[in-house]
């Protein structure tokens, strides 16, 4: 056979396999109805429902204003933005995301690199030794390959060959190379989301620990102005009881206080210490001297409000979801390579050059060589392992989706809880407040009485313990409904917009 013709015929052979490439034996994907209701949950208090309530004609429009905030537009304050930042670059979850998307692609990358045939350029020299009385049928065997030995005087026969060529190539005609190439394509998308979803509980457990910091850091505050108030109080009280005006119970309920305040202060101290350290391991790196100033825990200025009103199904566009449905995805391809199991498999090996029996031949008119080896195979009986296999991968991909529906089944959850949560906490911060205004009133009332010389100074102390319950629950609350609204966000999948930042730069 000429060249021309062997290139005719490999040829041929290629649009044949391109044509028999379009089937796979995949199963349709469907993608799963998770038992949720359409809209939230709306609490049986009637004001709390009148809060919750909003126009379904406006639902649309609310989850699409959720999606597009991203955590620098929602996360207003300048210093907790920073830090975040910070987070985002140093954080080792956030590191190990990013790693293992590398990872993702370079596997789907070997998986694809299967699609193509391997082609070698490789360089030949058989060097063979044959007693006297064989070497004329080896001679002839060796003729039949293509072209003859050359015998030195020692009997060493030798023969050169260089060319191009793949080895054992799949014609992939029942799908089976395309789906395993399609399910790790669909596990480095699932890794992708993964990162996505791990940078957004990072940025919450950032903000949570930034806000819980802020809470202490008021905390404390407010403790030593009551350390110090009481101190004022006990030396006095301590002075009337040495003038014989208090009693020894009086003295002893004011060093109450007091060493209730101190023993309030080491822990707060100790609390905040520790808030820093958990803050610098979200962050990974020690806290940044260039941090610009922050708010405090009672401006208005830390994060933005959500919309309320969302549709459940905005759930789909959460990145731990996105990733379930990926890797399901990918569950339902290996299923058709699976079937492709049972399907018989052709390969091609072939390869084009030059060959000659001297070194300094191989490139002669004449010395042009090529093989070409088809080959195909069929199960007949491989001990059930195929049946098995294929069982495997139907089996693995029920489990992802009772997996993919659990992970939306607890986002709605997730969503639920917080925006009842947010209804209510407003409502508590509302009613802690007026306690606060109340209490504080009823201690300035008290001292004034005490001034006065109408009551004696346990009703000070008492309205005064009362005012510092009442400044540490509005603290607590207020901190409660702002990671409220942290959670909020990261259950509605927060930082949408920023992801899509960071695919455009």
């Amino acid at each position: 056979m000429s060249s021309g013709s062997a290139g005719r015929a490999l040829a041929g052979c290629a649009l044949a396999a391109l044509a028999l490439m379009s089937c796979t034996l995949e199963p349709h994907y469907q993608r799963p109805t998770p038992a949720i209701a359409a809209d939230w949950p709306t609490s049986s208090s009637p004001d709390v429902a009148k809060a919750a309530a909003q126009d379904a004609a406006t639902q649309g429009a609310a989850a699409q204003g959720a999606a597009a905030i991203g955590w620098r537009d929602f996360f207003t304050d300048a210093r907790l933005q920073k830090l975040i930042e910070v987070s985002l670059q140093h954080n080792p979850d956030a590191r190990i995301a990013s790693l293992n998307i590398a990872a993702a692609r370079a596997q789907y990358r070997i998986q694809r690199a299967d699609l193509f045939p391997t082609i070698n350029a490789s360089g030949l020299e058989t060097a063979e030794k044959f007693p006297a009385a064989v070497a004329p049928i080896a001679t002839s065997g060796a003729a039949a390959g293509g072209a003859t030995p050359t015998a030195t005087g020692s009997g060493v026969f030798r023969y050169f060959d260089v060319g191009i060529g793949f080895t054992s190539y799949e014609i992939d005609v029942f799908g089976r190379v395309r789906s395993l190439n399609k399910q790790r394509l669909q596990q480095y998308l699932g890794y992708v989301e993964t990162r996505r979803s791990t940078q957004i509980t990072v940025i919450a457990e950032v903000a949570a620990a930034y806000l819980t910091l802020l809470a202490d850091q008021q905390l404390l505050k407010i403790t030593e102005d009551t350390l110090s108030s009481q101190q004022e109080s006990l030396k006095l009280i301590r002075m009337s009881f040495d003038g014989g005006v208090d009693t020894a119970l009086d003295l002893h309920q004011a060093e109450t206080t007091v060493a209730t305040a101190q023993a309030n202060l080491a822990q707060y101290t100790r609390q905040l210490a520790q808030d820093q350290n958990a803050l610098v391991l979200l962050l990974g790196t020690p806290l940044p001297s260039d941090l610009p100033s922050g708010s405090n825990l009672d401006e208005e200025s830390l994060l933005a409000d959500l919309p309320e009103g969302l549709p459940s199904d905005v759930l789909t566009q959460r990145p731990d979801i996105l990733a379930a449905e990926h890797n399901l995805i990918a569950a339902n391809a290996n299923i058709g390579a699976a079937r492709a199991a049972f399907f018989p498999r052709i390969t091609l090996t072939g390869s084009y050059g030059t060959a000659s029996t001297q070194l300094s031949g191989l490139f002669d008119h004449g010395s042009t060589a090529w093989t070409f080896s088809p080959q195909i195979s069929l199960p007949i009986f491989a001990g059930g392992a195929n049946l098995a296999s294929l069982d495997l991968a139907k089996v693995q991909k029920n489990v992802l989706i009772v997996q993919y529906e659990q992970s939306i089944q607890t986002a709605f959850r997730e969503v639920a809880d917080a925006l009842s949560g947010r209804a209510t906490l407003d409502a508590q911060v509302a009613a802690d407040q007026s306690l606060l205004a109340a209490t504080n009133e009823s201690f300035r009332l008290a001292t004034m009485r005490f001034t006065g010389g109408v009551d004696n100074y346990l009703a000070v102390l008492d309205s005064q313990r009362l005012l510092y319950s009442a400044q540490q629950s509005l603290i607590e609350v207020k901190l409660a409904r702002l990671q409220n609204l942290v959670t909020l966000y990261k259950a509605l999948g927060g930082g949408w917009l920023e992801r899509s930042r960071a695919e455009a730069n």
